[in-house]
């Protein structure tokens, strides 16, 4: 290899890199807004990943497109190409780059799971996955009992055992560590809030202990990650995002309201289907009475 091709390669490359890196800072928005610190180090993991992989996808696809215009052979000539076998120059390149890569996107990857430290102490854990260290984020300066939070088919329902209050509805205090513990009392659902880029299933008959922080005020959506019946579409609510005066005013004035039966838009459909059968072959699961709540929102609520 002469040195004039050696440095256009090296130009090209960084062109390359270049052209790569403003892709991924592209990626940003792409996702939703960044609520929680959580999302912070996903996103950038995110980005980091779209740029390594433009770089790939557009030098191999480039090297295609330049061998295919300008490399091809000329007409009646079936001789083959020059035999690469035993060059231990580039099989030491083509190993040792792919090696580089999946270190590199690996230790990244464990270091953004690691600062998230989203699994508390005591909350179940995967086998082969880090314990979960102390929180990098936001630590919440007053220790309170954990907000529960209890899934079933098809509601989610949180209860604050600090002020005895039940909400359909999750209130978190901005720039706090929210500690959450997750149950669910028949299948398996998956607590998952876009805009905060966490998600935990979460496993009939265990506590799994879960902790992020909000960092955006706002209204938004949870969503059931998981398939979990016939109207798992409908296992969704709303977490609002408030100052810690607010979160502390609302606390108060749901507590100051008695139980009563929530909006409940599985149940509806399930009437609404009895009411007009129409068999589908299969036996229906009637969904979960709803749930008494201090406080509950409605589906027609605004949210982000």
């Amino acid at each position: 290899m002469t040195r004039r091709t050696l440095f256009t390669l090296i130009a090209l490359a960084s062109g390359l890199a270049l052209v790569s890196y403003w892709i991924g800072q592209q990626s940003y928005s792409w996702m939703p807004v960044q609520a929680s610190a959580e999302a912070i180090l996903v996103d950038n993991l995110f980005s980091f990943m779209v740029a390594i992989a433009s770089f790939i996808v557009l030098g191999v696809t480039g090297t295609l497109l330049y061998s295919v215009l300008f490399q091809r052979a000329s007409r009646y000539d079936i001789s083959d190409g020059p035999a690469l076998e035993g060059n231990l120059k580039l099989e030491i390149v083509w190993t040792a780059i792919p090696l580089v890569l999946v270190v590199w996107i690996g230790t990244y990857s464990y270091q953004t799971y690691n600062r998230m430290s989203i699994l508390g102490s005591g909350g179940s854990l995967h086998v082969g996955m880090p314990t979960a260290m102390a929180n990098e984020i936001g630590a919440s300066p007053e220790a309170s009992a954990p907000i529960e939070v209890r899934s079933r088919q098809w509601a989610w329902e949180f209860y604050y055992p600090d002020r005895d209050v039940t909400s359909t509805e999750l209130h978190l205090p901005v720039n706090q560590r929210a500690q959450l513990q997750l149950t669910s009392e028949d299948v398996l659902h998956g607590f998952y809030v876009p805009a905060f880029r966490v998600k935990q299933d979460i496993i009939p008959g265990r506590a799994i202990a879960f902790e992020f922080t909000p960092i955006r005020e706002g209204r938004y959506r949870l969503r059931d990650s998981e398939y979990s019946g016939t109207y798992f579409a409908t296992n969704q609510t709303h977490v609002v995002v408030e100052s810690l005066k607010s979160y502390q005013q609302w606390l108060a004035a749901a507590a100051a309201q008695p139980l009563t039966p929530a909006e409940n838009v599985a149940y509806q459909e399930f009437k609404a289907a009895i009411e007009k059968p129409m068999s589908l072959g299969w036996s229906r699961i009637v969904p979960a009475a709803a749930p008494l709540a201090n406080y509950s929102s409605s589906e027609s609520d605004s949210h982000e």
